[in-house]
């Protein structure tokens, strides 16, 4: 399966979603802010990448615009979980570069459909 990194500031959402991947078969990495995630992404190169908008140190579309700045991590997907649902607020997430914005709450299943569509594109 996939290797998937998981950037979400709340202990429990982070912890959760970790779970549900691993259960799925997928190796997961976790950060608990942003420039943690930044560093991860740089060291591990992961097939794909869950960030949290808001989260300490650097936030989320900040660490999106790196990833895909860069030549070597350009082709990693990545999607947006957070609950700011505003459309200025999607519509920052895909101008940053996701591929994807994912709205809290989401399902688990809601969640899977997402990885499987990005992994498959």
């Amino acid at each position: 399966m996939a290797k998937i990194l998981v950037a979400e500031d709340e202990r429990d959402i982070r912890e959760l979603i970790e779970f549900a991947l691993h259960y799925n078969g997928h190796e997961v990495l976790t950060a608990a802010d942003g420039l943690s995630a930044w560093d991860l992404t740089v060291a591990e190169q992961p097939d794909l990448v869950l960030l949290d908008v808001r989260m300490p140190r650097m936030d989320g579309y900040e660490v999106c615009r790196r990833i895909k700045r860069s030549e070597k991590l350009r082709h990693i997907p990545v999607a947006f979980l957070s609950a700011k649902g505003q459309e200025a607020e999607v519509q920052a997430g895909l101008d940053a570069g996701a591929e994807e914005y994912i709205l809290k709450p989401f399902s688990l299943e809601q969640l899977d459909q997402a990885i499987a569509r990005l992994l498959n594109d």
